[in-house]
């Protein structure tokens, strides 16, 4: 796979640079830290044109250095579920398929720290370059989880005392003024079809985001966003 972007690149050196085989700069990158990091872990670097570099990744967000990296590796939710260490909230993401959304979603948990996300292996989209490119490093910190079928999924995690809520349109309690069980996974939709129907049945806790402007929709990740921080909040005033 390939990395690009410094926050990205300065990310995996940091968490993970055995993962990292090579790193491309161009003429001019000037990234001390990078550069340090690179040269401390003994990883081959290249330097290139600014117009060979954007050949290999044609995008505005290169910001002049690529890094040739293993292919991702997902975690284990079944052994996540039975870790006897602190219990991870869980993102459970139905039918999203842009990998921008997934990416910005890897992102908010890795901000609000002590999240995992599970994928579905079909009718979705995978932790791909894109992804990894808009969690801009988020990905080192947040387990990923990529599954065959979600609700078998949801079965097991109420199996290991986990609670399952879903976001939906309307219907469902306030998040502002629900009271979260913990430990919780929350079930995600697409904007389009929202939560498949026999996945909705294994939900105990609906909840809502109340929108009293436009009439109009967050998408997945602001939806996220919202359901994160609220989680998190209400799981660090339960510490307390």
């Amino acid at each position: 796979m390939t990395l690009f972007g410094r926050n990205s690149i300065l990310e995996r050196l940091k968490s993970d640079p055995k993962s990292v085989k090579k790193v491309i700069t161009s003429g001019t990158f000037d990234d001390g830290e990078i550069l340090a990091l690179v040269k401390s872990r003994g990883i081959p670097v290249k330097q290139v044109s600014d117009k060979d570099l954007l050949k290999m990744r044609n995008s505005e967000r290169v910001q002049g250095v690529v890094a040739e990296v293993d292919p991702f590796e997902y975690a284990s939710f079944e052994e996540l579920i039975r870790s006897e260490n602190e219990k991870l909230s869980f993102i459970l993401l139905d039918g999203v398929t842009d990998p921008q959304n997934l990416g910005a979603i890897i992102r908010i948990a890795a901000c609000f720290g002590s999240f995992g996300i599970v994928i579905p292996e079909r009718d979705a989209c995978e932790v791909n370059e894109t992804a990894l490119n808009i969690a801009a490093g988020g990905e080192n910190y947040v387990p990923i989880c990529r599954i065959n079928n979600l609700s078998n999924a949801l079965i097991h995690a109420k199996k290991g005392g986990y609670w399952i809520a879903g976001a939906v349109v309307e219907g469902g309690e306030d998040v502002s003024k629900v009271s979260f069980p913990f430990p919780i996974c929350i079930v995600l939709g697409s904007e389009g079809k929202g939560i498949h129907y026999g996945i909705g049945k294994q939900i105990e806790l609906k909840v809502t985001l109340p929108m009293r402007g436009a009439a109009l929709s967050f998408n997945v990740a602001m939806a996220s966003a919202i359901f994160c921080y609220e989680i998190a909040r209400q799981r660090q005033a339960e510490k307390k």
